[in-house]
């Protein structure tokens, strides 16, 4: 079948401008994508297309952490073997998995949704900030480990915090620079990250 971009029917153009906007897919890898989705037996199509709609209509932030879940809970927080004294905030639910695969932490999490962002408008209200701080009203938490990217808004997000929680008897601290500076924590490998846990400094 051609690849000819310029020639698609209207139909497989419109599947091909919505594969593209996928992260790190540009038009050609979206349109090698979609002839094999059209080269794949009806049932295998209807397969994904009803496994996207499933996980859009099944798939909900935990509302202790944020994490993505298909309960109330997810199964971090609803795990009673987890170190409740411990909480990792991290940016997104995909830096939740990265950490969980280095098998070497064993606290609960907290997930803002992202870091401030001055330029694109990102403030403090629009983070899971006030949740946190909620989190930590009662005492119970004993350290509170800011696992940000480090990025200037990773790491202007992580000053802002430890400023934050100043008052807060948690002691908090930050991964290890073991962590490439300027790496994002979903591009970093397991070993990598469970060193940064391990040595993580106190803020």
């Amino acid at each position: 079948m051609s690849t000819d971009v310029s020639r698609f029917s209207p139909s497989l153009e419109r599947l091909v401008q919505q594969i593209a906007k996928l992260p790190g897919l540009g038009r050609k890898s979206a349109a090698r994508l979609a002839l094999h989705i059209l080269r794949q037996p009806e049932s295998d199509a209807r397969a994904l297309a009803e496994a996207i709609l499933e996980v859009k209509s099944k798939i909900t932030l935990c509302r202790v952490c944020s994490n993505f879940t298909e309960n109330d809970l997810c199964s971090i927080c609803s795990d009673p073997k987890r170190d409740r004294a411990l909480v990792c905030v991290v940016e997104t639910p995909s830096d939740v998995l990265r950490l969980e695969k280095t098998g070497s932490y064993r606290g609960l999490y907290h997930v803002l949704g992202g870091v401030l962002s001055p330029l694109e408008g990102v403030g403090p209200d629009d983070l899971r900030v006030r949740e946190l701080m909620e989190r930590l009203q009662d005492g119970s938490v004993r350290e509170v480990i800011l696992a940000l990217n480090s990025t200037p808004d990773g790491d202007a997000t992580a000053l802002y915090l430890s400023r934050l929680l100043k008052g807060n008897p948690a002691a908090v601290s930050r991964l290890a620079r073991g962590v490439p500076v300027g790496a994002e924590i979903e591009h970093v490998d397991e070993a990598t990250l469970s060193s940064a846990m391990q040595a993580r400094t106190p803020l």
